[in-house]
Parts: C-alpha cells; sequence; structure tokens
C-alpha cells in the first residue's frame, strides 16, 4: 500500500475468532467462531523526526478499512517550523495486490490526514445529552453521557464521528464547531454545596465546561473532570442526607498523551443510590444527587411505622411504563395477540395494586398510542419517581429454540438499580413457580436513565406456545400483579 512516500507491506495475520452480536447472550450463543477464509492483511512503519506533529501522543495509528498503518512516516528537516502547524494531507491511500505476475490497482475511497495540536478543531456539545462511546459508530460501547455545553480538542475523526481529547467518540451531528478556540482546559478552585429538599447539589465552578466521567460503586459516587488541574483548597459539605464525605485526587496525564484530571469520589451514607443528574450553568458543573424517597415522604415518626401500616408505600412515587403502542406493537403470540396489548393489561393492573399500597403512580401511556423512546425518558427525568419500572414480554431471537425457551428476565443498566433487579426477579419467580431466564446488564433506552433507579421487566415469552397460555389468563395477570406490588413493598422494606 502506498500512502504519501511511503510503501508499507501489508502482510497476512493470523486468524481472528469472530465475535457475534451482543444479543447472542440472550440464548447463550456468544462463543466466538472460526474465521473466515478471507484473511486479515495489516501493516505498519514508524514515526521519523515527526515529535512536534504528536504532542498527543509519541507514535500515530491510522485506521483504513482492514488495514492499519502504525506510525505514518512523513519527511520533515524541521528547517520551517511555520510546516510544523499545519495540518498534513496524505491522500488517499493506493492499494496494489500482485499476484502471478499481476498487479491491480485500486485507490482507497477516503483520505487520511494527520491533524497538528494547534490546529485541532474545538467543538461544543449542543445535544441535551450527548452520546460519547468507545468507538467511531454505534456498534461500540456507551460512556458517561455529555452534559451540553461541554467543549473539547478534536483528536482525530472517522467519517461523520470525532474523537475528543479525553478518549471518547462523538458524532459530529451532536456538536458544533467553536472558532478560533484553543484546546479546553480549565483549573478547579472551591467546589459549592447547597442542600435542597429531595435532593444535594454540588456545583464545581470552571473556566470552561469540559467533559466529565461517572462511576458508581457499592457505596461511593465517581466523578471525574477531565482536562482540569486543582488549585482547591477549601469544599464545603454540611451533615448531608447523602453524602458522608468527598475525597479528591489530580489525575495524571497517560502515556498515551490524554490530559489529566480532577477526580471526585463522594462516600455515602446508604449503598443505595436514588438517581442523578449532570448538568451545566454557565461554565460551572451542577450535580444533583437524589435523596432517599423515604426522607420526603413521611415525618421521622411516621417513616418509623411506615411499613406497618396498610398503605406502605404512601409517599412513593413509581413510574410504570407500558412497552410500546400504536404502531409499535411488539411481539405477537401464536394466536396474534399482540405484546403492547398485554403490556398495558398487566400494567394498568400493577398500578392498581400499587395504589392500594399509597404509591403515587405514573404511566407513560393509558391506552394504545404511540409514545416514542426520548418520551419515555424525558418523562422518567421529569417525574423523578423513587423507582421507574418499564414492563415488556419477550420473544426469541430467530435463531432460539420457541417451544424450550421461556422465563421472566430483568435488565438493568446503572448500578444503582441492580440490587433493585435481582431482588425482582427472584421475588418473582419464588413467588409464582416461574422458571427463570436470567437478570442482564443491557444498554436500552428504559434502563438508561440515571435520575432513577429504572428497570425494564421481560415477564415471559409471547413466542413460547405453553408459557403464551399462562401470560394472557387474566387470572395468572391478577397474581403476576400482586406478586410484582409485592415485590416492590419487600424491596423498599430492605434498603430503607
Amino acid at each position: 500500500m502506498k500512502l504519501g512516500n511511503q510503501t508499507v507491506s501489508l502482510l497476512p495475520q493470523p486468524q481472528q475468532g469472530q465475535l457475534p452480536a451482543n444479543s447472542a447472550a440472550l440464548t447463550g450463543q456468544n462463543q466466538p467462531s472460526a474465521q473466515s477464509s478471507v484473511g486479515k492483511y495489516q501493516g505498519c512503519t514508524t514515526v521519523s523526526q515527526f515529535s512536534p506533529l504528536l504532542s498527543y501522543g509519541n507514535n500515530i495509528t491510522l485506521v483504513y478499512g482492514n488495514n492499519i498503518i502504525s506510525g505514518a512516516v512523513i519527511e520533515n528537516d524541521n528547517k520551517n517550523v511555520e510546516n510544523d502547524s499545519k495540518n498534513i494531507d496524505l491522500g488517499k491511500p493506493e492499494f496494489q495486490l500482485t499476484l502471478n505476475g499481476k498487479t491491480i490497482t485500486q485507490p482507497g475511497t477516503g483520505k487520511i490526514t494527520i491533524l497538528s495540536p494547534p490546529q485541532l478543531e474545538v467543538v461544543e456539545v449542543t445535544a441535551d445529552s450527548g452520546v460519547a462511546r468507545t468507538g467511531p459508530s454505534t456498534d461500540y460501547s456507551r460512556l458517561t453521557p455529555l452534559p451540553k455545553g461541554t467543549r473539547a480538542a478534536v483528536t482525530g475523526g472517522e467519517g461523520e464521528w470525532l474523537r475528543l481529547d479525553y478518549g471518547a467518540w462523538i458524532n459530529r451531528k451532536e456538536t458544533r464547531t467553536v472558532p478560533k478556540a484553543i484546546p479546553p482546559h480549565t483549573i478547579i478552585r472551591s467546589v459549592g454545596y447547597r442542600k435542597l429538599s429531595g435532593v444535594t447539589e454540588m456545583v464545581f465552578p470552571l473556566q470552561v465546561p469540559v467533559p466529565i466521567s461517572v462511576q458508581q460503586g457499592e457505596q461511593t459516587f465517581t466523578l471525574t473532570l477531565h482536562n482540569t488541574t486543582a488549585q482547591t483548597d477549601i469544599i464545603r459539605l454540611d451533615d448531608d442526607p447523602a453524602i458522608s464525605r468527598l475525597d479528591w485526587q489530580q489525575l495524571s496525564p497517560t502515556p498515551g498523551g490524554k490530559q489529566g484530571g480532577v477526580q471526585y469520589t463522594f462516600n455515602l451514607k446508604k449503598a443505595q443510590q436514588w438517581g442523578y443528574k449532570l448538568r451545566y450553568d454557565g461554565t460551572s458543573l451542577v450535580l444533583s444527587l437524589r435523596h432517599s424517597p423515604f426522607l420526603s415522604s413521611a415525618s421521622g415518626g411516621e417513616r418509623r411505622g411506615l411499613f406497618k401500616r396498610q398503605k406502605p408505600l404512601s409517599g412513593i412515587k413509581i413510574l410504570l411504563d407500558p412497552g410500546h403502542g400504536g404502531k409499535e406493537s411488539g411481539a405477537a403470540g401464536p394466536t396474534g395477540y399482540l405484546e403492547k396489548d398485554v403490556n398495558l393489561v398487566v400494567s394498568k393492573l400493577v398500578r392498581d395494586e400499587l395504589a392500594k399500597r399509597g404509591a403515587t403512580v405514573v404511566m407513560t401511556r393509558e391506552d394504545d398510542k404511540e409514545v416514542s423512546l426520548s418520551d419515555r425518558v424525558s418523562m422518567i427525568d421529569k417525574e423523578e419517581p423513587a423507582i421507574a419500572i418499564s414492563i415488556h414480554y419477550n420473544s426469541l431471537p430467530d435463531a432460539g429454540d420457541a417451544e424450550n425457551t421461556k422465563g421472566i428476565a430483568t435488565f438493568w443498566y446503572h448500578p444503582q438499580v441492580h440490587s433493585f433487579a435481582v431482588f425482582m426477579q427472584k421475588y418473582i419467580v419464588n413467588k409464582l413457580g416461574r422458571p427463570s431466564y436470567g437478570v442482564f446488564w443491557d444498554n436500552l433506552a428504559l434502563t438508561r436513565p440515571a435520575s432513577a433507579p429504572s428497570v425494564l421487566l421481560e415477564l415471559g415469552f409471547m413466542s413460547n406456545p405453553n408459557e403464551f397460555e399462562w401470560v394472557t389468563n387474566p387470572q395468572e395477570q391478577k397474581k403476576l400483579a400482586k406478586v410484582i406490588a409485592d415485590g416492590i413493598v419487600e424491596w423498599f422494606r430492605s434498603v430503607r
């Protein structure tokens, strides 16, 4: 392959296993398979006299389709310093295949440009919640969403995807270019604190909105501010309903050239977390940590007897989301009965059982209408329930065994809802004597909301003829609704 003034030999590589789609985990068939007979060819070369253009690392990796060139060599005698601040366009790679004395040449479909640090584009997130990913397509995993207003330098790109300076990728359509801006970096000094009704807000005053990352632990909440240097001498934190102590540390730059940051670890008073929100107010980052619903649902004396009364969920708001609706029919059973209909029937039964126990119940739909995923998520963010439950019924992928696959499944995403997911799965299965299909961490729209613990229940398989009879039996639906409501009460008792 020819690139710029270099010729790189692409050599056949050892075979690698082929990974199935993520959905293969649902059928237990997620083992790697043998590679096809078509081999992978790769080549590399070293960087020479190129350091002025590589302040973000000591080498550069160029990815082009099935071929990877690590360390493109560009002639540079450093005589013209002005050139060091310019992007270098290597043009299109030209591929050559020689076989039996015949050579075929074909140009690549795109060009490769090496970016100069002084010329790096700076972008600002324009979406309310910018989707950050581990790589340049929707096939790659999600990272902590970036609040609107976040700024970062672009250190690479592939198609419509931008690689940001802290390592994540984002789609260009969720950003705008900030003209004449230099790569963002900020200092941070004091950290603000305010206790509001039902929530604690921590305010991080910054010079510019920088990318962030969040990690929830067993009894910790960790927030990382990238591209940030601490000049901190004082932090206020009173006796707080949720936080016992706040620790922080400066992170060093990584060997790969990523700038450092500041990491804040909130040590919490209880293991159960009730949701959080992050937003930029100007250049200040505002973190809202929700308090336990028990603190706002009753007075001290009432809380002590909360689960002894006939209405143990008094003052607790719960959001129910009957899956699908309208044109979105979901799965279909052997008789043609649609998932959207049984979702709504069971959700209303659960709503009535929860109301008997004193809960305030919010529904994303109460009739057969289409509600977009984004509208459902927005409702969770707006209502801020104590918990959110999306109710669905399952259907097997085409490669599955419909007659022998059955059972209840629970899906979760954020650690703050893991205990609820595991508890409800075990409770429903044991109380009703139903088979368990499993508990899954899954990147689903209705499990991703961070503002409240959110799970998705798959309460049986529409595709299984025998289980379908149980799914559609009105008496069994009533039993199921009662068990779900009882399970919710028991879980709240366990974490109060």
